[in-house]
């Protein structure tokens, strides 16, 4: 029979204790090595809905206020027939009766519209946000979410890949598709590439011409690095300094396929607080 702890006893070393999650490493030649650590924040549990409100919000931060022209909608020579006529009280153009400037005639000034004087921005707590930012971290390790964003991802491919440090050297794109061919993950970025499509809609007229699915994310240990991925279709490389967690989940929806140099691990757990076991 196992004995009972008195109160207050601290729990034992082994309770209670997150393991850490450890993955291969691989080489620039495309083979596995020697396995190491994640961080701990890798072994967080998922929370979608915390990924989604921290991403919301971070978009809602580059949003511009707008609003509507004070004469919107309501430029026209209108007037009202009066009452006891058995008509509405729609005002209408002079000598028609087609309604005009009231919200429910066509191409009459909006109910409610957009105000500039609104407050755009999204508030998140600090604790949530970082929740987020962990969930997001550990979500690159689940194959299936990152099925589900549609990436190709190659059978018995380890996530999150963790590359050695000579990957950040690389600086040509002819250097970063051989990489990503002996890794089996080009195939990826021929999704990305074959998936470019004209936008819908008026983001054709205001520059956003196109649309390019995301592929891979590139995490570095400092700027300047891997510059040899930038210019692949769907490709991001981000300083790990700069890592959010729209990067992780772009659109908030979380699992995105990522590639960490060994380097950027060691400095994402200085970021984290960590220390390594």
């Amino acid at each position: 029979m196992t004995a009972t702890p008195a109160p207050g006893t601290p729990p034992a070393a082994h309770e209670h204790a997150t393991p850490h999650h450890r993955v291969p490493l691989v080489g620039v030649n495309g083979k596995s090595g020697a396995t190491v650590a994640l961080p701990l924040a890798f072994s967080s549990p998922l929370r979608p809905d915390l990924v989604h409100r921290a991403v919301v919000a971070a978009q809602s931060h580059r949003i511009q206020p707008h609003g509507t022209a004070p004469t919107a909608g309501a430029r026209h020579s209108v007037r009202w027939s009066g009452k006891g006529k058995g008509v509405s009280r729609t005002p209408r153009l002079m000598d028609s009766m087609r309604g005009a400037q009231a919200p429910n005639t066509v191409g009459g000034r909006p109910a409610h519209p957009p105000k500039v004087e609104r407050i755009w921005t999204k508030k998140i707590n600090r604790k949530e946000r970082r929740l987020a930012f962990a969930s997001a971290l550990a979500a690159t390790r689940e194959a299936k979410l990152a099925a589900a964003r549609g990436h190709a991802v190659p059978s018995g491919l380890h996530l999150p890949v963790v590359l050695e440090d000579p990957v950040e050297e690389i600086r040509t794109s002819a250097g970063a598709r051989e990489l990503l061919e002996r890794l089996h993950l080009w195939n990826d970025i021929a999704r990305s590439r074959d998936g470019v499509h004209l936008r819908a809609g008026r983001g054709r007229r205001r520059g956003r011409v196109r649309r390019t699915p995301r592929s891979l994310l590139v995490v570095t240990s400092a700027p300047g690095k891997a510059l040899g991925f930038r210019n692949l279709s769907g490709v991001d490389v981000v300083p790990v300094l700069r890592l959010a967690t729209e990067d992780l989940a772009p659109g908030g929806a979380a699992g995105r396929l990522t590639l960490f140099s060994h380097a950027a691990v060691e400095s994402l757990r200085a970021r984290l607080g960590e220390v390594a076991p």
